[in-house]
């Protein structure tokens, strides 16, 4: 008989609905019970694609001998951290605090009815493993401490608030801000740079895409290409390997090697919409055609197998497909060879390293560039043309005959904020390689938010299956906000500036910190929980609060709002002490604390609709990080004063430095000579 979560609409807590085990939602209820029956909770979170959360899951919570033990001593809530973010952020760093290591899902938590942790961990086996306690003992003791020693569990408590609410109260200074943090995050970054392999640091290695982009960013306004090429090496390398899907386009979480060959094989939104966007400036700045490539294929794989008909794109794909990490994606040559013309097979097998060991398990192989094409050709005596079609062919045949195989789980939840994350990749790249087409996926994606999860002025983070639900979080309002500005840039329409203003109205009003600076991750009639984040470096996804800052500070400039760039500066003169202890955690804020000293270019190029698009095209091919630039038809109404120009019958450009603005320019080209003068601080 089902649980509880049978009524949910996370994929991820629909798993586990047929669970033995009795689970509860978090809720209001769960806690209530708890607290009659006197029982301590276990808290345990994950997500759908989550490879350990599945094993966990059938070893324990599908075995009916430790539901006996679980439903007997505790009260079992289940969480999707992709829907309740803000109590991840919590426990993730109770975790920290309590176990002194990091953290990771699944997580496995303990607490009092009072939402208090007193024991943690990752992943428990049911029977003693890997130097880990089995769950099936643990469980009985860790229920016999709550009973016998609630006094030393509430000491412990309140010292753990007390780190907690030091760990993110903001320093409230009036401090100088200066831009000697940003010299030493790229001079943290190049110490940490694998010049070999690229990417910062050892195994397991993420995409990182916020450090990325400061490099490229930093390199831009100070004529260091020297900091720029670890960004455009590590996109190099990370499409040559197997964290990017060879075959079906986008990229998977991360890899468990330095050399990016073995990823996690879960695919993530949140990744692949930054990423997109990386990838084309990396050929603004290259103009290399691999870049453009990888692009188009990781839009194809979107639109493919993450977008919802109604405009959503979806969150995840599994790790697993048949209970096995990887199975939908790796091969065995004989397979290979089975599918393909002899002449395919000998370009395939040294193009994609076929003809080296297995790098999966005993006999198969997960597919990676191990030559580079042009190698394989000329050794085999082809034109180049002649091996890209060949290598087209094969790449056909691998593709069908994959998708016959049976899947890996899709979580087909549409979350506000990865799904923002995605609208500004899609349009900067749209702009970036003059795709219509992606500009219209990330219109359509927005106006699906705000048809479907804006309701009654508020925000909503997911939707499933007809019903938005859920409190949005910082990062929905932040990210969404950033997004439009993104997506003005390539398509302008003023309902977008209007939801921009919206969005942002609400975030000042329900998120600001108006005492200290700075943005709570949650609202201000949130849930109280037992904790209230306000989270400053950036994680696997952006800086909430970096974001926030950005964003409100771009849009301050475009509205001539002194509201919102006084917001902005309130966030990084509260996090400065942090920004300057350690810089390379702070990428995005560092972003935008250059904007703040060095105001970005409002362009506004006006004129015949008609005529916009040859501007589009050659603004385009330029690598312009301090400019943002608006294509506003004759016709436009409701603009604000730095957009609102005189109509021309030809096309003119505006540009405004800080209050400085400029007498219109008539070429493209001289645009980009004012826009990259502005480089510099």
């Amino acid at each position: 008989m089902p649980n509880r979560l049978a009524q949910e609409t996370s994929p991820y807590l629909l798993q586990h609905a047929d669970n033995p085990v009795d689970w509860l939602p978090w809720g209001e209820e769960a806690l209530t019970l708890a607290r009659q029956q006197d029982k301590p909770i276990l808290l345990s979170i994950g997500y759908s694609a989550c490879h350990w959360c599945h094993v966990m899951a059938h070893e324990s919570f599908e075995d009916a001998e430790v539901a006996k033990v679980m439903n007997a001593n505790f009260m079992n809530i289940k969480v999707d951290r992709e829907e309740r973010p803000d109590l991840d952020h919590i426990y993730q760093h109770a975790h920290q605090l309590i176990a002194r290591r990091g953290g990771g899902w699944p997580l496995t938590m303990f607490l009092t009815p009072e939402q208090a942790p007193f024991f943690s961990g990752t992943y428990f086996p049911k029977e003693p493993r890997y130097q880990m306690p089995g769950l099936l003992e643990l469980l009985p003791k860790i229920a016999e401490f709550y009973h016998k020693n609630k006094a030393e569990i509430a000491g412990q408590n309140a010292k753990l608030v007390e780190a907690l609410e030091a760990a993110s109260t903001m320093a409230d200074t009036n401090a100088k801000l200066a831009l000697a943090p940003l010299d030493d995050a790229a001079r943290d970054l190049a110490e940490n740079f694998d010049r070999v392999w690229g990417g910062f640091g050892r195994e397991p290695k993420f995409p990182r895409p916020t450090e990325l982009e400061f490099c490229m960013r930093y390199a831009a306004a100070n004529d260091r290409d020297d900091v720029g090429e670890m960004a455009v090496f590590t996109l190099h390398k990370m499409e040559q390997g197997g964290i990017y899907d060879q075959i079906g386009g986008g990229f998977c979480r991360y890899s468990v090697d330095a050399h990016w060959s073995i990823p996690h094989f879960e695919k993530m939104l949140y990744d692949n919409g930054p990423l997109l966007g990386l990838y084309a400036d990396a050929y603004a700045l290259t103009g290399h055609g691999r870049f453009r490539q990888v692009a188009q294929e990781t839009v194809g794989w979107l639109t493919r197998e993450m977008r919802d008909a109604a405009g959503g794109f979806y969150s995840a794909l599994d790790a697993d497909s048949e209970h096995e990490e990887g199975k939908f994606y790796v091969w065995a040559p004989e397979e290979v060879r089975a599918l393909l013309t002899p002449d395919e097979f000998a370009l395939i097998a040294p193009h994609y390293g076929l003809d080296l060991p297995p790098n999966f398990e005993i006999k198969l192989w997960h597919f990676i560039i191990a030559k580079p094409l042009e190698e394989v050709a000329a050794s085999l005596d082809l034109s180049i043309e002649s091996a890209q079609q060949a290598l087209a062919s094969a790449r056909q045949k691998l593709a069908a005959a994959r998708a016959k195989r049976v899947r890996p789980g899709r979580d087909d939840k549409v979350l506000a904020s990865w799904n923002a994350l995605m609208i500004k990749g899609l349009a900067h790249a749209a702009r970036a390689f003059g795709q219509p087409s992606w500009a219209l996926l990330a219109q359509q994606a927005v106006d699906f938010i705000r048809r479907e999860m804006w309701v009654d002025g508020r925000l909503l983070a997911t939707y499933k299956d007809g019903q938005a639900r859920l409190n949005a979080y910082l990062d929905d309002y932040a990210f969404l906000l950033d997004a439009l500005l993104e997506l003005m840039q390539t398509e302008f329409r003023p309902e977008d500036l209007r939801f921009a203003q919206d969005l942002a109205e609400r975030l000042l009003a329900q998120f600001e910190d108006t005492e200290h600076g700075g943005f709570f991750f949650t609202s201000h009639d949130h849930e109280t929980l037992l904790h209230r984040p306000k989270p400053g470096p950036d994680q696997a996804t952006p800086s909430g609060n970096g974001i926030a800052a950005h964003a409100l500070q771009r849009l301050g400039h475009v509205l001539g709002e002194a509201r919102y760039l006084a917001a902005a500066e309130r966030v990084l003169t509260s996090l400065y002490p942090d920004i300057a202890a350690q810089p390379s955690g702070y990428t995005t804020l560092l972003m935008t604390l250059k904007e703040n000293l060095a105001p970005p270019d409002i362009v506004a190029v006006r004129g015949p609709a008609a005529e916009l698009g040859v501007w589009r095209e050659t603004i385009a091919t330029h690598y312009l990080p301090n400019a943002l630039v608006f294509f506003v038809p004759n016709g436009a109404q409701d603009l604000p004063a730095a957009l609102a120009k005189p109509e021309t019958p030809t096309v003119n450009a505006w540009v405004c430095k800080g209050v400085n603005c400029l007498p219109a320019v008539a070429t493209p080209e001289a645009l980009i000579t004012l826009c990259k003068g502005a480089a510099d601080v």
